[in-house]
């Protein structure tokens, strides 16, 4: 319920001022994949998930399970094999992922360097986030949050284009390298 901090405009001599309610212990977490094929359009698959978060009862934040069920959704749209390229979130490393990643040949799971989120396409979609709908927001209730995020992440998935820009923003490209078929001798 904090809100982000931004830049903004005022006539000289008059500070703005937003006055917002203190922090609180409510919390939202949103996971993302920017997906990319060549020749398709990119998509973006989310899933937002409030917290309410109580001493001593679950985790505030997603579990492995809740990363591998946006896996499972994402392979489901797609119709496609998955190449999961991840940062190093703990979570992303658990045990459990890396065993269900192993159980299936449709998930590929590659690991970028240690700290570098200026490779990761998603790191682009939370910039355009906080400089965008949520910039400059007070919310006044958790249901005001709520629409403004899925809002500005619905705004996002129907514009490829910025999911594009996010891949560029990175310099990393696609690459697609056809894959060839041994013949049986």
């Amino acid at each position: 319920m904090t809100p982000p901090r931004a830049r903004t405009w005022s006539r000289r001599g008059h500070t703005p001022v937003v006055r917002v309610r203190g922090r609180s212990w409510r919390r939202w977490s949103i996971a993302a994949m920017c997906c990319y094929k060549p020749g398709e359009t990119s998509r973006l698959i989310y899933r937002p998930r409030r917290h309410r978060k109580h001493r001593g009862q679950g985790r505030d934040t997603f579990a492995w399970s809740d990363y591998r069920d946006l896996v499972v959704r994402a392979h489901v749209q797609l119709k496609a094999p998955v190449v999961l390229i991840w940062d190093n979130l703990n979570t992303h490393r658990a045990a459990g992922m890396r065993d269900y990643a192993a159980e299936h040949d449709s998930l590929t799971i590659v690991q970028l360097p240690s700290y570098a989120p200026d490779l990761n396409p998603v790191e682009g979609i939370w910039s355009l986030l906080r400089r965008g709908p949520l910039a400059n927001a007070a919310f006044t209730d958790d249901e005001h949050l709520e629409r403004t995020l899925r809002r500005g992440l619905r705004h996002i998935q129907l514009r490829p284009d910025l999911i594009d820009g996010c891949l560029a923003g990175t310099g990393l490209t696609l690459t697609h390298r056809p894959t060839t078929t041994r013949r049986a001798q």
